[in-house]
């Protein structure tokens, strides 16, 4: 077997002929041999865009109110132990590698792929640190991804939207009714979005879930730097805003204060601990502003949607001198639609290859922008790195740099730029 962590992360990309093999028959039954039956209550978070957000704002008031923490999120930035975190902690080394030989050792000969070994071994560790309660974001769509073999006490959708269209299908509604796979007979499903999938509602009323939704079931109303919250169960006002910047958030944190009103009587959260986990929720990557001159903001947005709501934020900001973006994005995401949404916020675009299998090559961003029809300069380099030594060297201390397009992009400035996953 392999000893260390990259040798392990190594071979389990060799396991499985695809990088993504959709169906819960192999992972399920590879669960049943560990017998991972988690006694303590899961949350299942699901969504095209602000799943993250999500699950790092039920992580930061959670663990605020004392409790033991575990939260599972794909894909990492700058190191694989990001994904499978215990108390706000990164997991070890030592302990990945260890649960990754109790899986090798009962698997047998079938094939996992490297998402559902992770999702197997995160949740080992974490009913083997008997944690509280264990936070999943689901990796891609919801019916037929790994997470969705762990039961929900409660299941959030945080939007929906175009993206995956290989997997889940052309339109919103098809996507809709993969992400509706989370819900649970008898349980509560929570949709963020303000634009309710008719699949939403169709799925619940079959399986029997109960659906709350935002704008309906639940909703906020911001005023003078802070925002209230209502629901059937009550209101809860003067709430600070979530650190995560940008007014969409207060989507996400509605979707989190309603799951916390239905896990009550599992999970009790005072409103000292709800103030404090949306003041201090970190999440590397989305919209981020790094210290220092000239600016420079990192983003994860590598949809249209997303980059519709970076494009937002963007709009919101006081005017700079020249506005740069380092964009790069892999080849089977609609490059010309995230390019569209941000075109009229750049001046100049700095294009890089990623050098993964599935990365867009310098060459096919160049062509992403030719058919958007880009208005702002464009210039290749032959990676990020350079892109962004480029933009620090020619812009000036009041002008904007901001990096997108794709999770990779973002993790090669943080490595450029020695910055660490906060």
């Amino acid at each position: 077997m392999p000893d260390t962590l990259p040798e392990w992360l190594r071979y389990l990309e060799s396991l499985h002929p695809n990088t993504i093999a959709l169906g819960l028959d192999r992972v399920d039954l590879v669960k049943q041999r560990m017998n991972l039956q988690p006694k303590f209550p899961v949350i299942v978070v699901g969504g095209t865009n602000g799943k993250g957000s999500v699950c790092a704002m039920l992580e930061a008031i959670l663990d605020a109110a004392g409790y033991r923490t575990a939260c599972y999120t794909s894909p990492h930035l700058l190191n694989y132990n990001e994904r499978v975190r215990i108390n706000k902690q990164a997991v070890s080394d030592q302990s990945l590698c260890a649960s990754f030989a109790e899986i090798e050792k009962v698997r047998g000969d079938i094939p996992l792929t490297y998402f559902e070994f992770s999702t197997l071994a995160a949740m080992q560790l974490f009913m083997g640190q008997q944690v509280d309660v264990a936070i999943l974001e689901v990796g891609l769509g919801g019916r037929l991804d790994a997470v969705n073999v762990f039961e929900g006490d409660c299941s959030i959708v945080s939007s929906v939207d175009i993206d995956h269209t290989d997997y889940l299908g052309e339109t919103r509604e098809q996507i809709a009714f993969e992400k509706a796979g989370i819900f649970r007979q008898g349980r509560v499903a929570i949709c963020g979005d303000l634009d309710v999938p008719a699949a939403f509602v169709q799925h619940a009323e079959m399986i029997g879930a109960r659906l709350l939704c935002v704008g309906r079931d639940f909703g906020f109303h911001s005023h003078q730097g802070q925002w209230d919250y209502h629901s059937l169960s009550g209101t809860r006002t003067a709430l600070p805003y979530p650190a995560l910047r940008g007014e969409f958030q207060l989507l996400n944190a509605s979707a989190v204060l309603a799951a916390l009103d239905v896990l009550k009587p599992l999970l009790p959260v005072s409103m000292s601990a709800i103030r404090r986990g949306f003041t201090e929720v970190q999440l590397t990557g989305r919209f981020q502003f790094i210290p220092g001159r000239p600016q420079l903001i990192l983003d994860v947005a590598h949809n249209p949607h997303a980059a519709r709501a970076l494009a937002k934020n963007l709009a919101s900001m006081p005017p700079c001198p020249h506005r740069y973006a380092i964009f790069g994005m892999l080849k089977d995401k609609d490059g010309v639609g995230v390019a569209k949404a941000l075109d009229p916020y750049i001046d100049t675009w700095l294009i890089a290859g990623i050098d993964v299998s599935r990365g867009a090559s310098a060459e096919e961003m160049m062509d992403v922008l030719h058919q958007a029809g880009v208005s702002g300069n464009v210039v290749a380099f032959p990676d990020i790195a350079h892109a962004l030594a480029h933009a620090c060297n020619v812009a000036s201390e009041n002008d904007r740099i901001t990096a997108f397009g794709s999770f990779y992009t973002v993790a090669e400035v943080m490595a450029a730029r020695s910055l660490r996953v906060q």
